[in-house]
């Protein structure tokens, strides 16, 4: 069976050190370069969707997750505080405290929402530990969040247009996802606000889903509100959550936010919870058993590894690295033992281009490219090669070679 624990072993993507702790991965050089690069594309992708992001402790005073609604309906999965002089400090379970206090930072206008306010940041569970395994549950988690502040007249908008975004980074991911899921309100008294506003946000969230196929899941909801979430389903066969869209109408009522309509009258904002890729560690967890480590091409850890057939290339091999670092590849040299073991161990790696360069290409300033999937091209211009690569990097392809 595929599994991401011991592929991220043998790939050295993350290790998992008892003397870290349960839960607390650590990202290796190449799992960091893949994960840079995803966080990166996700970053641009909501800039150009007019999010603006922002920096937040991953830590505040007890009386925030209070306030929130976090203390009351989540302790048991938050750390114990830590007292510092007078105060009493927790890691966050979540970022939108934090967010709130974003928007309430100044007074808001009509005029600027919808407001999207999105980090790449930490938050921390208390997870047990018998529930703990590589990336797929952890308690120092990094997540992939915004809090988008609306009018009411705008929620459908925007959570349509989510859907949109979430769509988009998927295809470009490599993300199947299995199934929508309206998670609804169960039974019990472990739900905040008034039946009207979670009516309301349902129904809000059924008509952002008309004509996507789709399950109600009644008991899955937030505590604060129902939500939309996108799953997927590893090689076991287990369902979890990668994407998420939540309707919000508690949090702008306890922070008191507002923001000043048309006419000058002080209104409520709407608060949209979404994550478009949530966390980057169940994010990779999957993608790392979806690919099997062969990530596509522009997330790939090394996405180019250069071989000399002997020591007569050295210097062609360096200008090569140079030109392709330079084009903003990420590019490295392996020019130890036999040609033959340094193939292998490029397929081990899931490399998707291997350069060769014999005397023939290093005096005709070429390289010949293999590909992961076996295929090898003519020698070509070093430079050629550097475009083609670059080429599908820039398309977030998952094939090998540009289109047409």
């Amino acid at each position: 069976m595929i599994d991401h624990r011991r592929l991220g072993r043998e790939l050295e993507l993350f290790v998992s050190d008892p003397l870290a702790g349960a839960g607390l991965p650590i990202w290796l050089p190449a799992g960091a370069a893949a994960r840079h690069a995803v966080e990166e594309y996700v970053r641009e992708l909501e800039r150009r969707a007019g999010y603006q992001h922002v920096y937040s402790p991953p830590l505040g005073r007890r009386e925030l997750f209070a306030l929130s609604g976090h203390l009351g309906h989540f302790a048991d999965e938050m750390f114990p505080p830590m007292r510092l002089g007078g105060d009493e400090l927790m890691l966050r379970p979540a970022l939108c405290p934090h967010h709130a206090l974003v928007y309430r930072a100044r007074g808001r206008s009509y005029r600027e929402l919808p407001l999207r306010v999105g980090e790449l940041g930490g938050m921390y569970r208390a997870e047990r530990s018998g529930v703990l395994g590589g990336l797929a549950r952890v308690r120092a988690i990094s997540l992939n969040d915004a809090h988008n502040f609306c009018t009411l007249d705008q929620v459908g908008d925007e959570v349509r247009e989510i859907l949109r975004l979430i769509r988009q980074a998927h295809a470009a991911l490599g993300v199947r996802p299995a199934g929508f899921r309206l998670s609804l309100r169960g039974p019990g008294a472990r739900y905040v606000g008034d039946d009207a506003s979670w009516a309301r946000a349902e129904e809000l969230l059924r008509a952002a889903l008309d004509g996507v196929d789709h399950v109600a899941a009644p008991g899955e909801a937030a505590f604060y509100g129902p939500k939309i979430d996108i799953q997927v389903v590893d090689p076991a066969g287990r369902e979890s959550t990668i994407s998420t869209v939540q309707i919000d109408f508690d949090k702008p009522e306890k922070f008191d936010l507002s923001y000043t309509d048309a006419a000058g009258a002080r209104r409520r904002p709407v608060l949209v919870h979404r994550s478009l890729v949530g966390s980057m560690e169940r994010l990779f967890a999957y993608l790392i058993e979806a690919h099997e480590g062969a990530f596509p091409p522009w997330y790939a850890p090394v996405q180019l590894l250069l071989l000399p057939v002997d020591a007569g290339q050295a210097d062609a091999v360096d200008r090569l690295a140079r030109l392709a670092a330079d084009a903003g590849l990420r590019v490295e040299v392996d020019a130890g033992g036999s040609l033959g073991a340094r193939v292998r161990d490029a397929a081990r790696r899931r490399v998707p281009y291997v350069g060769v360069l014999g005397a023939r290409e290093a005096a005709d300033d070429a390289v010949a490219l293999r590909l992961r999937d076996g295929r090898s091209l003519d020698p070509m211009p070093a430079a050629n090669a550097v475009r083609l690569i670059g080429a599908v990097v820039a398309a977030r392809s998952a094939e090998l070679l540009p289109a047409g």
